[in-house]
């Protein structure tokens, strides 16, 4: 049974749908940065995406060739993750998505090292006859987080960040959203074959105490 993120460690990837602190590691990711509408036809950010998924199979189906990771074991490739910020802004305004700046992001298995990532880019470029240098290896500290299941449009994630402000104060703590600590979001659903009502997306804002 290949090993699966979002089951193995559910209190990241499938929290309830009202807020909760949750204490992130670190973790390592597959990287591409970017600006502008991610719902732009054919724009950067669907360009993106496909570069990180072209690395990512190309690390999981590595077993089938000659490129040999130490301590591989099969699994499913984790959903995808974005960092998400606005320019003078303390989290996101979804009334100018074209001011969106963003690090796509696919979670890799501890055992990946930076090496095996730019053999992936490479073997991927061969096989596509695309370049893949945008994807890099990325290091992530959230530490503590509130963070919730928002279930619904993505235009609608305002309402749940209300809720997850407000649980924060009744807690005694506040949104540290900075250059370094930003909005995340994982997508649980493919927005392309579920409707939006049904769309699941862990939203996560990194916290600190009120002072």
């Amino acid at each position: 049974m290949a090993f699966d993120f979002k089951k193995e460690y559910r209190e990241f990837y499938l929290p309830k749908n009202k807020p909760g602190l949750v204490l992130v590691p670190p973790m390592n990711y597959l990287a591409v940065r970017g600006k502008g509408d991610p719902n732009e036809e054919a724009g950067a950010y669907k360009y993106a995406i496909g570069q990180l998924y072209g690395v990512a199979y190309t690390i999981k189906m590595s077993k089938k060739s000659d490129h040999s990771i130490d301590g591989y074991f099969d699994y499913v490739v984790p959903p995808l993750e974005g960092l998400w910020w606005q320019p003078g802004i303390m989290g996101v305004d979804y009334a100018r998505k074209e001011d969106f700046h963003w690090i796509s992001l696919i979670r890799l298995p501890d055992f990946v090292t930076e090496a095996d990532v730019e053999w992936a880019k490479s073997e991927a470029a061969k096989k596509k006859k695309e370049d893949f240098s945008a994807v890099e290896f990325f290091r992530y500290d959230e530490g503590l987080c509130v963070q919730c299941m928002h279930i619904g449009p993505y235009d609608d994630e305002p309402a749940t960040v209300a809720l997850m402000h407000d649980y924060l104060r009744e807690q005694g703590y506040e949104p540290d959203i900075t250059d370094r600590r930003l909005h995340h979001e994982i997508y649980l659903s493919d927005a392309r074959k579920t409707a939006p009502e049904k769309l699941k997306t862990v939203i996560r804002h990194p916290v600190k105490e009120r002072r």
